[in-house]
This record gives structure tokens, C-alpha cells and sequence, in this order.
């Protein structure tokens, strides 16, 4: 190829950016070539917005691309240049000095190659430098945990290597020497720590290679010479692979453990499953037979009362007829005693004789029916047989229930204990909500008092509002296990509850009050403790506490009221199964005064 025939002026050879001869030029993607420092000055503008474009033919590329060196390119410019050199010098040597000609040219000649051969040795140097700059970029500055650069200046960037030589750690940047420089390569290199000062030896300055087992430690060459002179002292690795392989009997050991837990946890899961569908199940049928048990009990309970009803009526009816009978001759008697007491003051001879005469022929005392009424006999009857049903069935139930009673003590572990400590483990922040308050509800200190008020307050119609029953519901649900306390004034009549919120509000229907529908459950406190629930009275002994506790725990279906004190004393409690969350409500009477309390 004849180099000779190339012109500065040919466009071919010109950077379309520049529009100088190519200067260190490199090819991209789409083929065109560019002088090094005008493609990366070029690119280094489109960074902000993450796509590079080519300066000739506006071909985009996403990412960076790398740039490699167009090295036909760069020897035939660099061979131009050359030849384009030596025409000068023979230009400045005079002819008639040959040898001096002969003797400058190829010093001159010398000194181009010298120089070409050290620019060309910085051109690959910078190629590999764009490379690594055109690459996603791998060095960043150091977060939390990452160990700093030791040879970064200004901003420190993040170590990716450690060496045990030079006793430094390196970004990628700076350990570029250790994979190039010969000398460097030597050096070992480790997985980048922040403590790599440990891994020498303070005293002799040396790397901690052996590990003494006399003392238990690592030791450099030099200490086995020294502190550790007789000890029996083994190379680290040794010492690693020893230790390596009981490391694999332990580990295997614990996966083996692992297993045998996990299979018990499924095992102990399968039987929490199959319990909690069973007591499910029990419950069901347990409900379904106590409630046809309880209708039958009330069917019979109604036909003994229409028996005695009869019977009753079996032997009063003679009675009543006799009795009215007897109320007339009474009447009649009183009325011709108060004629005769007339007629004994009469003066009138002749009219005394002839009304004595027929008053006392009208007064003849009549025979009344003699009827006895027998008092006790036929309910003496029903009152023993009924005692002894009630005895028998008692008998009964505690025969079966004992046989029920050794499956019980397992669940009563899991219910928490009687002290008020363990209860305020579960204590949760209620406060009473305005928007279901009775427009006769005041509600006071931050809406955790209410007091039934002589008139109303000035609320506004809310559709969730009760409008007959004196109530309110609180503002927050009850979900999981919940504790709270209630205070009364001991005046009155108060409902302390839980409720679904679907309950109605509006109407005086049963569906409305608190304890006498499905939807809620009551403690009711008047003169005497009640539980109310499906309008069905369950009557509790226990006199009247001034502080009451209530427990929930939604899961187990468990409601409990106590007597707050230091031992906790059980109201009442019931089990069931609430199917959606609960609220806490409260009915006030007149003159009654209810307060959410603090536990403290």
C-alpha cells in the first residue's frame, strides 16, 4: 500500500469532530472512527442522560460502549507521519554534507520511532483507562460496614481487596498494580477486612500463618523461635482443615436436630389442628344437644304447669260456686237484719205485726252444701317428683362430667392466670364513641365517662346512634386478647357489655338492647349481678363490686368478668365463638355514672 499517496486533506482521515487529522483514533459500534479525547468529551456530556449517540450518524447506544482502538487506523497515520517527518529533515540538511546528513536523519528517524513507540504505549494505556470508564461503573463511595480505600484521596471509595504485604486495603482503581507490576503480583491478596492490622504480628511485624495450640493462638514464624519456642504449633491451614472436617460432623449433627424439631413441629401443628377441629366440632354438638335439652326441659315445664293449672282448677271450681253462693245468703242476711232493726222502732202496731211476720217467714235458714277444699295433696306430689328429677338429673350430670373433667386441665393451661398483673399484660385504651352516644349521654373526660343526663345533648343525627336505648359503644374493636376495667358509682342500674357491631340502633326491639339478642352479651348491675344474653337471665350470688374487670380473647371464644382486686376474683365467664370483632358498650340508668379506668 503505497502511504505516500495519502493528503492531510482526505476526509477519510479526518475526525468528524475536531476536523483535525485523527489523533489516538478508536472505532465504535457503528463503525466510524474519532480521535480518543473528542468521542469521550463527547460522551461524557450525554451521561446525564444515560444514551450515547454517534457525532456522524446519530446511532444511539445504551449503555456506554467501550472504545477500542482502530489500530489499522493508527499505523497508517503513524507511517504517514513518519515519512511526512523525514521529507522535512531532508528539506533542512544541505546537500553537499552527506555524511552529516546521513548521520542527523537516522537520529532523527531514532527518536520519531522512540517517541512513537512511548505514544503508543500511552494510547493503550488510555484505551484500557476509557475501557474501564466506559464499563457500569463498579466503584462507589463507602456506606455503613464497608472499610475505606487506604490510597484514595478526597472522597474514600469502597476496598474490594486487602493485601497482607503491603498491609493495606485497595478500591478497584488502586489495586490495578497488583494484577500489572510484576513485583506487586507476588503480594497476597485476601478478601477486604477492616481489621487487617490483626493478621500481623504487633511484635515481629510478620503475618499470622501458625496456630498454636498449646496457647490457643495465632503466632507469626518468628514467635515459634521465641514465645512460643516448643509449643506444639501447626500451620493455620492445617490446623483450619482439621477443624473444617468437624465443623461438617457438627453441622450435620444440627441439620439432623433441625429435621427432628421441624417433624416434631409439624407433628405437635397436625395435633393443635386436630384439636382445635375437634373442640370446634364438641362445641357445635355440645350446643346443639343443650339446646334441644333446654327446649325439652321447657316443654315439659310447660305441660307440668298447665297439669297443675288444671288441677287447680279441678278444685276451686266447686269452691268458687260455693263461695258466691254464700255471698248472696250473706247479703241477704245483712239486708232483712238491717229491715228488722227498721222495724223495731216502728210505732205503727198493725204494720209490725204484719211485717214480722213475713220477715221472719223469708229469713228461714237454708242448708249449704257442705264442700271441703283439699289445700296440699295433689301438689305435694308434683313439687317431690320434680325435686327428685332436679336430684337425679344433678346426680347425673356430675357423674358424666367427671367423666369429661381429665381432658380439661389442658386447655386451662393455656388461659392466663388469676392475678391482675398477668391480666394488665393485655390492658388496651378504650374511649366511648360520640357517634352511638343516646342524645341522653353525657360524655366526659376525654369520652371515657359517660352519665345519663336529665336532658339531651347536643349531638347530631348519626344513622349508627341508639335512639331509645340509653347506650354507647366504644370507639375502638377488640381483636385478639383484651383486659379493660370499669368503675360505677353503685347508684342505679348498669349494663357492662360486648357487641357485634351490626347491632340495631334504632326502635325499642330487643334487637336494640344490650343482653337480649344474639348480638351481645351483658353483665347487668342493679341490686343483684345478671348475665343476659339471647334474652335468656343467668343470676350471679356474688354482691356487688365497686370495680370490674373485663376479659376478651376473640380467638378462644372467651368472656370473662371479675371482681378486680389483687387475686381477681370470677364473676361470670362464657365460652362461645365470636365471628366478628367486638366493641364495648354500656347502658346507664338514672343516676348512674360509668368510667373507663386507668390501670395504674
Amino acid at each position: 500500500m503505497e502511504y505516500t499517496s495519502l493528503s492531510l486533506d482526505n476526509v477519510q482521515f479526518r475526525c468528524k469532530v475536531c476536523l483535525d487529522l485523527l489523533k489516538d483514533p478508536v472505532a465504535i459500534p457503528c463503525g466510524h472512527s474519532f480521535c480518543m479525547g473528542c468521542i469521550i468529551d463527547c460522551w461524557d456530556q450525554d451521561d446525564q442522560r444515560g444514551i450515547y449517540s454517534c457525532p456522524q450518524c446519530r446511532e444511539t447506544f445504551t449503555p456506554r460502549p467501550l472504545l477500542r482502538r482502530n489500530n489499522l487506523l493508527a499505523t497508517v497515520l503513524e507511517t504517514h507521519r513518519k515519512k511526512e517527518l523525514q521529507a522535512e529533515l531532508k528539506k533542512k540538511i544541505e546537500p553537499q554534507d552527506d555524511l552529516k546528513k546521513k548521520t542527523y536523519l537516522q537520529s532523527e528517524v531514532k527518536k520519531t520511532y522512540l517517541q512513537s513507540e512511548v505514544k503508543k504505549t500511552y494510547i493503550q494505556s488510555e484505551v484500557k483507562k476509557t475501557d474501564l470508564q466506559s464499563a457500569p461503573p463498579v466503584l462507589c463511595s463507602t456506606g455503613p460496614g464497608d472499610v475505606e480505600c487506604d490510597f484514595c484521596t478526597g472522597r474514600k471509595h469502597k476496598a474490594i481487596k486487602s493485601c497482607l504485604m503491603c498491609q493495606a486495603s485497595f478500591c478497584e482503581t488502586h489495586l490495578q498494580p497488583h494484577y500489572e507490576v510484576p513485583g506487586l503480583k507476588r503480594h497476597t491478596l485476601v478478601k477486604v477486612s477492616s481489621q487487617i492490622q490483626q493478621k500481623f504480628c504487633s511484635q515481629h511485624d510478620e503475618v499470622k500463618k501458625i496456630y498454636c495450640r498449646t496457647d490457643q493462638s495465632f503466632i507469626c514464624f518468628m514467635c515459634t523461635m521465641e514465645d512460643h519456642k516448643g509449643h506444639d504449633a501447626v500451620a493455620a491451614a492445617t490446623e483450619r482443615a482439621q477443624k473444617q472436617r468437624g465443623l461438617k460432623e457438627e453441622q450435620r449433627k444440627l441439620q439432623q436436630r433441625i429435621q427432628e424439631k421441624e417433624k416434631k413441629v409439624q407433628e405437635l401443628q397436625q395435633a393443635v389442628d386436630t384439636l382445635k377441629c375437634s373442640a370446634q366440632t364438641a362445641v357445635e354438638d355440645s350446643e346443639k344437644i343443650f339446646t334441644q335439652l333446654i327446649c325439652s326441659i321447657e316443654k315439659k315445664r310447660c305441660e307440668v304447669r298447665e297439669l297443675i293449672r288444671a288441677q287447680e282448677k279441678a278444685e276451686l271450681s266447686p269452691a268458687e260456686g260455693l263461695l258466691d253462693q254464700l255471698d248472696q245468703e250473706i247479703t241477704d242476711l245483712k239486708r232483712r237484719d238491717t229491715e228488722l232493726e227498721q222495724l223495731s222502732y216502728t210505732e205503727d202496731h198493725i204494720h209490725f205485726l204484719q211485717s214480722f211476720q213475713s220477715l221472719c217467714f223469708s229469713s228461714g235458714s237454708k242448708i249449704s252444701p257442705n264442700i271441703s277444699v283439699h289445700q296440699h295433696p295433689s301438689f305435694d306430689g308434683v313439687k317431690k317428683s320434680l325435686s327428685n328429677l332436679k336430684e337425679r338429673i344433678d346426680e347425673f350430670c356430675k357423674e358424666d362430667f367427671n367423666k369429661i373433667s381429665p381432658h380439661v386441665p389442658p386447655v386451662q393451661k393455656i388461659l392466663p392466670s388469676k392475678t391482675r398483673e398477668d391480666f394488665l399484660k393485655y390492658f388496651c385504651e378504650l374511649s366511648l364513641d360520640p357517634q352511638t352516644a343516646h342524645h341522653r349521654l353525657s360524655l366526659s373526660e376525654m369520652n371515657r365517662v359517660v352519665t345519663l343526663s336529665g336532658r339531651n345533648q347536643t349531638y347530631s343525627d348519626h344513622p349508627q346512634r341508639f335512639d331509645y336505648w340509653l347506650q354507647v359503644l366504644s370507639k375502638e374493636s377488640l381483636c385478639g386478647r383484651c383486659y379493660w376495667e370499669v368503675e360505677w358509682n353503685n347508684w342505679g342500674s348498669v349494663s357492662i357489655s360486648v357487641s357485634y357491631k351490626e347491632i340495631s340502633r334504632k326502635g325499642n326491639g330487643y334487637d336494640c338492647g344490650f343482653g337480649f339478642n344474639p348480638q351481645s352479651w351483658s353483665l347487668v348491675c342493679s341490686p343483684t349481678l345478671s348475665f343476659w344474653y339471647k334474652n335468656i337471665k343467668t343470676q350471679i350470688s356474688d354482691p356487688q363490686p365497686y370495680r370490674i374487670g373485663v376479659y376478651v380473647d376473640h380467638s378462644a371464644g372467651t368472656l370473662s368478668f371479675y371482681r378486680v382486686s389483687d387475686t381477681m376474683s370470677l364473676l361470670h365467664t362464657v365460652h362461645t365463638t365470636f365471628t366478628q370483632p367486638l366493641y364495648a358498650g354500656f347502658c346507664v340508668g338514672l343516676g348512674s355514672t360509668v368510667r373507663l379506668c386507668n390501670p395504674k
